[in-house]
């Protein structure tokens, strides 16, 4: 299985803080049934910046590490950046990173607790540069669980997006856990991935998120977005189901 969201690169960002988290993180990875991770620090979140270069020196070192402690884990390049103005200049200076550099696509991330106003032009600009956007933990985003039909927008119009497993779980709240599976049943998502910071607080939870997909949704489910992640790690053409509104909850047998 393959993790295309996580915080394994150590004393880059808010993930892990030196080298044995960053093998006690591998562990439980493996643990998991995880055999590739796509580490994705933080760029210009405005607390951390990692920059290509940087980010594919550090995969290489812990590479070598993991090779050493022989733990069957690999780790490929990958950044998960903040949303800005710049994203086309900063791809064309070689500043951000595509998810295990050549696969052309790109994780965006939106603020908590809004969508900028020039996200959908962007998204476009994106795609028309050859870049393929990926929205990442769209779910814990306070304007989109407010108007999921923003997201939908972007989804018709070809950005894909990524769901956290601890909120497919319950771990970020009934009211998130709850978004993420319209998300699913919407077709308005592509992936589950851990975005994992350690073994604690923000472990995998990988595990529970399959068997969650697997007994709601079936298994058709579970190996649709294992599938998806594959792809993106070889670079390949994902091909989404036509998306769907996300349909409001009936109450008391009414709209």
């Amino acid at each position: 299985m393959i993790d295309i969201h996580c915080h394994i690169l150590p004393s880059v960002d808010d993930g892990a803080k030196h080298f044995e988290d960053s093998i006690a993180m591998a562990k439980q990875a493996v643990n998991q049934g995880i055999d590739t991770i796509i580490a994705t620090p933080h760029h210009l979140n405005g607390s951390y910046e990692n920059y290509k270069i940087d980010i594919i020196e550090d995969v290489k070192s812990l590479n070598a590490r993991l090779a050493e402690e022989k733990i069957p884990l690999t780790i490929l390049a990958g950044q998960e950046t903040r949303i800005n103005g710049e994203m086309i200049d900063g791809l064309e200076r070689g500043h951000l990173l595509p998810l295990n550099e050549t696969s052309g696509y790109l994780f965006v991330e939106l603020p908590s607790n809004n969508v900028p106003r020039y996200t959908k032009q962007l998204l476009f600009d994106l795609q028309l540069y050859g870049v393929k956007p990926i929205i990442v933990h769209p779910e814990r985003n306070k304007e989109l669980i407010e108007n999921p039909d923003i997201l939908y927008e972007f989804v018709k119009n070809g950005t894909l997006t990524q769901v956290t497993a601890a909120s497919v779980t319950g771990k970020f709240g009934k009211k998130i856990k709850e978004f993420s599976h319209q998300l699913i049943e919407s077709n308005l998502t592509h992936f589950v991935s851990s975005d994992a910071h350690n073994t604690t607080t923000r472990g995998f939870c990988m595990q529970d998120a399959n068997n969650e997909i697997k007994e709601t949704y079936g298994s058709s489910m579970v190996y649709y977005f294992m599938e998806n992640a594959q792809l993106v790690a070889n670079g390949e053409l994902i091909v989404g189901d036509v998306p769907d509104r996300v349909r409001k909850k009936k109450f008391l047998g009414l709209f």
